[in-house]
């Protein structure tokens, strides 16, 4: 079975994570996705930074929800990068997007954003928050849906289906055999983060999952390697 390849917050492993120079990045490398995080600027603007806080990622200070647009465009974001607006990714990068809220409040903007730009067959929605994947599909039903899990991965299947996603991206130490049956039982495809090492690509097949989230170029081209042998 081929694998989807999913690039984390770009392609991190190799530049500033969450920035267009990683997005380009990743889609260089081949591929099949570029996941993103979202919070909301203190203005309503939709921003891609994974951490609540820009400190991290950046050489500012402070609460991503507390800075205007303007405040946090005048930081580098690594390498003089910029952090990014949404729009912006979506009008240079071709693809699918994993769309990921950080932020459930940022979950009603994001429909609007997504209506308005017309790009229901274009992107996933995901999130580790249930009730940010229910506030987005109330607004905007019919998008795709996926559930992000980490130590709650047990529980990923029934959540799913509840929240009607099609998707589970579960934390790889915590994915099981027995949970992934019932992920197929619930009729749901199964992606795994992080996939790093030949080791861990080989754990990911032996479940026979869907795709992994990856931050290295070398196991895009393993998979592409192992998709052709397919």
């Amino acid at each position: 079975m081929a694998l989807l390849t999913v690039g984390h917050r770009g392609l991190m492993g190799v530049e500033p994570e969450n920035t267009l120079r990683s997005f380009r990045a990743a889609r260089r490398a081949g591929l099949d996705a570029v996941e993103l995080d979202l919070h909301l600027s203190r203005d309503g603007a939709l921003v891609v930074m994974h951490d609540a806080r820009v400190d991290r990622t950046t050489d500012g200070t402070g609460a991503i929800a507390e800075l205007s647009l303007a405040e946090l465009r005048r930081l580098d974001a690594g390498l003089g990068e910029r952090v990014p607006t949404l729009a912006e990714v979506v009008a240079e990068v071709e693809g699918h997007l994993q769309l990921e809220i950080k932020d459930t409040a940022a979950a009603r903007e994001l429909a609007g954003f997504v209506a308005g730009h017309g790009l229901a067959g274009r992107v996933t929605v995901i999130s580790f928050h249930d009730a940010a994947l229910a506030a987005f599909a109330d607004e905007l039903p019919g998008v795709p849906l996926g559930l992000v899990t980490g130590e709650s991965t047990a529980t990923a299947p029934e959540r799913a289906a509840a929240l009607g996603c099609g998707l589970v991206s579960c934390e790889l130490p915590w994915l099981t055999a027995e949970v992934v049956a019932r992920c197929r039982a619930a009729g749901l495809s199964v992606i795994t983060w992080t996939v790093n090492t030949a080791e861990e690509l080989a754990r990911a097949r032996g479940l026979g999952l869907d795709g992994v989230v990856t931050d290295r170029p070398e196991i895009v081209r393993a998979a592409r390697e192992e998709r052709r042998a397919d």
